[in-house]
């Protein structure tokens, strides 16, 4: 067995959170690889390293001194260390890191040092291998990872130590010169490690535990979801829901390594399980996943008696297309379809839209609804039962919520409404408390 770990930002903050991460690895022996985060906030009023790099960085290009920012970051890295009886030159570092800054410095290069330097502090303090992104994530000229040199050096890492702790966040251009990743990139770095070592599963340490049914803000104290696939992780995401970027589950999903998100603050939590495919058979009579949706869309509804509607609903999303209006959801009659678009995408193009459909497509009438919001109850075992779409819209109604548009996809794996934006958020309750409370 064979676990890879990468532990967030909060997850590194400081001395204490260090100490769980250890008792975390020293739990499981699987537990061979970890990639961490750069130390993130210890408070709410804390900075993360990564944005302290950042405006050190803002500093230099200005030709304003940031040695106050780097004696705050020397001050974090030290903490630790002292708390922790490490050995870790924190002074040192930064001392040489200072000497080397000038206007002309990367900011990838500066802004890695946070992954850096919160490596080395955990490598020593778990007694693990510590080897640098720069020397096993690789990126191409292109800007993308080169999968196959990367999945080379990981490996040897691992079989060559043992056990080994990487930086997330960034890698090294074919030119030598460093590389980050957007924002959350040390999920990626995780996921590489994952598909390189051929894992059997990617746990990824975070402050919450696991994915959470609906969104907190709306609904009091959601459950989490126990396990979901990657293909309905997806349907969550595109509506809105709060996961994990797209990129950084590629690796794994494409290895078929299953990812579990857990709680650094409460290990004991069994988190999200995230995998190709679920076997149901020994889970609750729960048929639906999660519910999540988004605010603001508009929608056009076009109507013409005895109209071709293949052809009229190409051009009409030629249309579309043309003024870089994406289309969310398509509705399709007899006599008419209708088609949901993101309002701030189309922004002032709507009325040259309506203006280009009535010329080229020459309907009856056109019929715009706009302050539309989406909700999506997303669930792989709904196809199996009949009645939910009946249930669902019932609920709904007898809450009087209004339906303006529906749709639900060849998977049936989500069942889409439209309603106005004023009963969003009371769609989503009366969904999480019908058919998930």
């Amino acid at each position: 067995m064979l676990k890879v770990a990468k532990f967030g930002g909060s997850s590194v903050a400081g001395a204490e959170q260090f100490r769980k991460v250890k008792s975390i690895i020293e739990a499981d022996p699987a537990r061979r690889v970890v990639v961490v985060s750069a130390a993130g906030k210890r408070s709410a009023d804390d900075h993360k390293l990564t944005d302290l790099l950042y405006l050190c960085h803002a500093h230099l290009s200005y030709g304003v001194s940031c040695d106050d920012i780097l004696q705050t970051i020397e001050g974090r890295f030290a903490e630790i260390r002292t708390e922790l009886g490490l050995r870790f030159d924190a002074e040192g570092e930064m001392k040489k890191l200072a000497a080397g800054l000038s206007r002309d410095t990367s900011v990838d290069e500066l802004v890695s040092r946070g992954e850096y330097y919160t490596a080395r502090l955990m490598a020593e303090y778990l007694g693990y291998r510590f080897v640098d992104a720069a020397d096993c994530v690789f990126f191409g000229y292109d800007g993308q990872i080169d999968r196959d040199r990367t999945d080379r050096a990981i490996a040897e890492a691992l079989a060559a130590h043992g056990r080994i702790l990487i930086p997330g966040f960034y890698g090294r251009l074919p030119t030598g010169k460093i590389k980050v990743m957007s924002r959350g990139g040390s999920d990626i770095t995780g996921a590489l490690a994952a598909a390189a070592t051929d894992a059997d599963v990617y746990e990824n340490w975070t402050d919450v535990s696991g994915i959470l049914m609906a969104d907190p803000r709306i609904v009091p104290d959601p459950r989490p979801i126990a396990k979901v696939t990657y293909a309905e992780l997806r349907e969550l995401a595109f509506m809105g829901a709060s996961v994990m970027h797209e990129d950084s589950i590629q690796p794994v999903k494409d290895k078929g390594i299953a990812l579990n998100i857990r709680n650094t603050n409460r290990p004991d939590d069994p988190g999200t399980l995230i995998v190709g495919e679920a076997d149901d058979r020994d889970e609750s009579e729960r048929f639906i996943t999660g519910i999540a949706g988004r605010r603001n869309f508009t929608i056009i509804t076009v109507q013409k008696r005895d109209m071709n509607a293949n052809a009229t609903l190409c051009q009409a999303l030629e249309i579309m297309d043309r003024y870089h209006a994406p289309v969310e959801h398509i509705t399709l009659g007899l006599d008419s379809f209708a088609l949901v678009s993101g309002s701030a995408a189309m922004g002032d193009a709507l009325y040259d839209v309506l203006a280009d459909i009535r010329k080229t497509c020459r309907p009856d009438n056109v019929r715009v609804q706009d302050e539309i919001a989406l909700v999506a109850a997303v669930g792989r075992k709904m196809s199996s039962r009949p009645g939910i779409s009946g249930r669902l819209f019932k609920a709904l109604g007898d809450a009087g919520v209004n339906i303006r548009t529906i749709a639900q996809g060849a998977d049936e794996l989500a069942i889409t409404v439209g309603v106005e934006n004023k009963d969003f958020e009371t769609a989503i309750r009366v969904l999480y408390d019908g058919f998930a409370g």
